[in-house]
């Protein structure tokens, strides 16, 4: 036989059978010998005879009987499985190698009476132990010949018999790393199967209102598991079904794993799938429930249910007896929702692994055994004949909730989830529009398609008004919106106005806490320049004093030869000289008297019996002092980049070596010169990203504010990227975002091919690229997902709505901004753009003018300390959907035609909030609040435009102006405004508008005949006057107000 058995799993598990054995606990302690025998029966799947032989060889053997006594085990089976025993039957003289007990095997003829053989058995058994009680499994019964044959034999004999199945199964619950490997290979296929396709077949049939029998669709599923693409590259040999799979819904509900799918159409409600694969004769399991417009009661019920899975898997320890994980459960549904008691599942799961159900593992009230690190169970909770108050047919009345997954017992915390599969409401409700909606809009297809050209015109208008009352809805959200912004704004300025801002005092710099620490040196006695690297001091000689300076006090020096001199002059920081940028007055004492410069000179003349210049002490001074000067700015600019650190806990690694992991990927920001490759690991509580040199940056879960998915589609890089709440220092500088990205495809491309397009070379470049896309696709899919079943869901990847996209300039360059369902962003430029939209107080449009383009868009934050963020050069087209995005995430925007001058605005703002708030706070930007603002005074208007102008040249021109002009300017815009009020309100026809505009034609042409006529008499006048008076009413012309033309 070509099959290899693992002889070291046979004699681990051998010697694990015979220790738990000799320890007598239990069952165990009054068996003499254990006789296990496997017929041929194709329709037991699960026994635990064959389980037995599965453990020990690794495969079933039929027509075989195993028979263990004290000292030996006897083996009886065909020749050919003989010869596969035989790997493991122990050579002569080395009975007891490995501590396994000595194996005798014995030929099963199979048209004899083997009576030879079995009477060798019996034998065995009488010698062993006290010789009369045998341990079996009770339950396997196989029919056949020789099987009938040998129990007659065992019968004869008058042997107790003692069932040992549950002994047995608890000997071998306990999983060990190989078997374990193979039972989370199969809970990923299940996972694959029901994410890939299970899914997304209901959600199409939802989509088409299909249907669909529960039974056709179970056997769907079953064909499935025949098609590689859903096996997560395992051998579909290798794979089955552990039964058939069980869908559910429209009120018949069974929540047993014993039922089969009925023939019923599926219903559109809450539909329960359970299905289990099993890989290589290890089982898995997988209970969903997918629910179709869950009301509120539904989805309050179904989240109760994913709490106490939460629960039970914090009680699946190491050493808790499993009556009472399955009593801490009740407890927890008595006190807050004991209505449910009632409607719960009678057990919570039961031990699975090589058999799929085991009976003396079920977590019920009653079972007494311990849990042991290793285990894996099935567990599995739902709530069945609940009732659903909102449903008017018979089956939308009655509902069940359903769900399970296959986890593994750890030594302390809560147990692993080996089937990452989402359950959240948000992940498996399928929410539809209303049926009014979808009526509406079947309604008005059949108008169309009813209709000809003639009615088009009424079509056109009937959906013009359906826009219009879309635009008005955007507006009246805008409205209330802008009322809760001042109120929330007013109320958070207040509360934070307590938190005064302290002033940061310079950090004096003592050069010495005494005099004792002063260095003796001969230059100092000797009067000149010394320069103390040690306390970064420079000592001088002033008035015949060695006096110290610290490095710090000293702004610049310069040196210079004049003659016979070197002058070294040295300046100081004091008050009243700049500091540079941010730094301010911030000296601890500025009333003292300050140092503001020294000069020193020294001859460039050899003076009679010395070996150097005097001027040489100068000259090493002004190049010791700059090499000083320059290592105490590095440091400070280093301790500047830490000073907002915040500490972060350690990483804790997992030594496990199943660690989600990707490898090649490149980092950004670089930690060193030139980019590098590394591999980025998952561990308990945070990533670690190692590069092939060894550095290490870590990255803590809890540090990360958002962390999001860029996949490659319409992308040269895939990228995944971190925004962290706290910056991290790495390469010597502090980051808020880190990513880590490889390159999809050839960034570049050579024009040198002069090739056609066609070419089987670049048809299979191109190939290539689609197939290495699709696998890194995949890859980084999966790292995600085990990442989140790893952190329980608190990690959750953001991927960006490319569709939702426009393009904008936040920094020098134009990118794709996307956003995602927490912030706007834009990872594949660097630097990375993210704005959290929680953090956003309102969001203003720039530049929205007609003849323009482009617009910009300004970004207010909540903390009004902060620099806006601008994004510019957004083109127009993008401008009505980013108003219903910005209305759907419940965001104020607001529009005008200047750009304002932003840093002058927030100043004012932050100056005096108050104030700010009082004068209608952010309505200034609304176009109508203007309006209202101009009538209710002009002291008002004067401060709002002293604040909020953005080009102050302008506002000087507007001075200079007569007031007259200015009267007769806003006398015209109120004209305009009223004219334009009318005009909306009375809904005029086509010939009296024709017949309005004509009269305005005509009186803005006198008006223009007269002005004319009042400026030849001007210009006749100014030539007496001065050319000086000429240039005032220049000004005083370009300021009359324009007359427009209306049609």
């Amino acid at each position: 036989m070509a099959v290899t058995l693992d002889k070291d799993a046979y004699y681990r598990r051998v010697k694990r059978l015979y220790s738990n054995w000799r320890k007598g606990e239990d069952e165990y302690a009054n068996v003499d010998a254990i006789v296990v025998s496997v017929g041929v029966d194709e329709e037991i799947v699960y026994a635990k005879s064959t389980a037995l032989q599965t453990w020990l060889f690794g495969y079933e053997l039929t027509d075989t009987i195993m028979v263990f006594c004290d000292d030996k085990i006897i083996f009886m089976a065909s020749k050919k499985k003989v010869e596969f025993l035989k790997q493991i039957a122990n050579t002569k003289g080395n009975e007891n190698a490995n501590g396994a007990p000595a194996i005798t095997l014995l030929i099963r003829e199979k048209n004899e009476s083997n009576k030879s053989s079995f009477d060798k058995m019996i034998e065995a058994i009488k010698e062993s132990k006290n010789g009369k009680k045998i341990g079996v499994f009770s339950k396997d019964k196989f029919p056949g010949e020789f099987m009938k044959s040998w129990n007659d034999c065992l019968n004869k004999e008058g042997f107790d018999k003692i069932d040992i199945s549950a002994v047995v199964a608890y000997t071998i619950a306990v999983k060990e790393d190989g078997e374990l490997n193979l039972m989370k290979k199969a809970a990923s296929i299940t996972s694959e199967v029901f994410n890939k396709f299970f899914k997304e077949r209901v959600m199409e049939i939802v989509d088409a209102d299909e249907k669909v029998r529960h039974s056709k669709l179970a056997e769907s599923v079953e064909k499935a598991i025949e098609e590689k693409k859903y096996l997560a590259g395992a051998d579909p040999s290798t794979v089955e079904m552990c039964y058939p799979p069980i869908i559910q819904s429209g009120g018949n509900y069974n929540l047993k794993f014993s039922v089969v799918s009925d023939k019923n159409h599926m219903h559109f409600g809450a539909i329960t799938c359970a299905m289990g694969i099993r890989f290589k004769s290890y089982c898995s399991n997988l209970v969903r429930t997918l629910m179709v417009d869950p009301s509120q009661e539904v989805q309050e019920n179904y989240n109760f249910l994913l709490q106490l899975q939460e629960e039970l898997l914090k009680e699946l320890r190491h050493g808790v007896k499993i009556s009472d994980v399955y009593n801490a459960i009740m407890d927890v549904v008595k006190k807050q929702k004991p209505e449910l008691l009632n409607k719960i599942t009678k057990n919570l799961g039961f031990g699975m692994g090589i058999e799929f159900r085991e009976g003396s593992l079920v977590i019920n009230s009653k079972n007494q055994y311990k849990l042991k690190k290793g285990m894996v169970f099935s567990i599995n909770l739902g709530f069945s004949d609940l009732t659903n108050k909102e449903g008017k047919k018979p089956e939308e009345k009655t509902y069940a909730l359903f769900i399970g997954d296959t986890v593994l017992v750890d030594e302390d915390g809560p147990a692993t989830v080996l089937t990452s599969v989402k359950k959240k409401v948000k992940n498996v409700g399928i929410f539809l529009k209303n049926e009014d909606e979808e009526e509406e809009e079947e309604e008005k297809d059949e108008a169309e398609d009813l209709l000809g050209r003639g009615s088009r015109a009424a079509l056109l208008t009937e959906r013009t008004r359906n826009e219009m009352t879309a635009e008005e809805k955007r507006r009246a959200h805008q409205k209330e919106l802008a009322a809760q912004l001042n109120e929330e704004a007013k109320r958070r300025l207040t509360e934070q106005k307590g938190e005064q801002q302290i002033q940061k005092a310079r950090k004096s710099n003592v050069s010495y806490k005494n005099p004792s620490l002063m260095p003796k040196e001969p230059h100092i006695r000797e009067m000149k320049i010394y320069i103390d690297k040690k306390y970064e001091t420079v000592i001088m000689p002033v008035f015949g004093i060695a006096t110290p300076f610290h490095i710090a006090t000293i702004k610049n020096i310069s040196m210079s030869v004049e003659g016979d001199y070197t002058y070294l002059r040295i300046n100081f920081y004091c008050p009243g000289s700049a500091l540079g940028r941010n730094e301010g007055n911030i000296f601890p004492n500025p009333e003292a008297t300050f140092v503001k410069e020294i000069t020193y000179r020294a001859s460039n003349m050899k003076a009679p019996g010395e070996q150097t210049v005097p001027a040489l002490n100068l000259q090493n001074a002004f190049r010791i002092i700059k090499e000083v000067q320059k290592r105490y700015k590095t440091r400070e600019a280093e301790e500047k980049e830490k000073e907002g650190i915040v500490k972060q806990d350690s990483l804790v690694i997992n030594l496990n070596r199943s660690n989600p992991k990707l490898k090649d990927l490149y980092i950004r920001p670089n930690i060193a010169q030139k980019r590098m490759q590394g591999s980025l690991e998952a561990h308990v509580n945070g990533f670690r990203f190692t590069s092939v040199r060894g550095d290490k940056v870590d990255i803590l879960y809890n540090n990360i504010k958002h962390a999001l998915f860029q996949p490659c589609d319409g992308e040269m890089i895939i990228v995944l990227h971190f925004h962290l709440k706290n910056a991290i220092m790495f390469g010597k500088k502090r980051h808020t975002d880190v990513q880590f990205y490889t390159e999809v495809g050839e960034i570049t491309t050579d024009l040198g091919k002069h090739q056609h397009m066609h070419d089987r070379d670049d048809l299979y470049a191109e190939q290539m690229e689609r197939e290495m896309r699709h696998k890194l696709k995949t890859a980084f899919k999966n790292f995600i997902e085990k990442v989140e079943a790893l952190t329980k869901e608190e990690l959750e990847f953001e991927v960006p709505f490319r569709d939702l996209g426009f393009n904008g300039a936040p920094y020098r360059s134009t990118c794709l901004l996307q956003p995602t369902s927490s912030a706007l962003v834009n990872a594949t430029e660097w630097p990375p753009f993210v704005v959290t939209l929680d953090e956003v107080e309102l969001i203003h449009f720039e530049r929205v003018q007609f003849h323009l383009k482009n617009f910009d868009m300004v970004i207010v934050y909540k903390d009004y300390s902060k620099k806006v963020t601008m994004i510019n050069a957004i083109p127009v087209a993008s401008l009505d959907p980013i108003k219903e995005w910005l209305n759907s995430c419940d965001l104020k925007y607001t529009e005008g035609v200047q750009s304002l001058n932003w840093t002058k605005i927030m100043k004012t703002i932050v100056d005096d909030p108050e104030g700010f708030f009082e004068q209608g706070g952010w309505s200034f930007l609304e176009p109508e609040g203007e309006g209202s603002d101009a009538e209710e005074g002009d002291s008002e208007s004067e401060i709002e435009d002293e604040t909020f102008n953005p080009s102050e040249d302008d506002y000087e021109e507007e001075e200079e102006d007569s007031d007259e002009d200015y009267s007769s300017e806003a006398e015209e815009s109120d004209y305009s405004k009223e004219s334009l009020g009318t005009e909306e309100e009375s809904g005029k026809d086509w010939d009296e508008l024709e017949e309005e505009a004509r009269k305005a034609d005509r009186e803005s042409r006198y008006e223009e005949e007269e002005e004319q006529s009042r400026s030849m008499s001007r210009k006749r006048k100014a030539s007496v006057h001065s050319s000086g008076r000429g240039s005032h009413r220049g000004s005083r012309q370009s300021s009359a107000p324009p007359k427009k033309k209306r049609k």
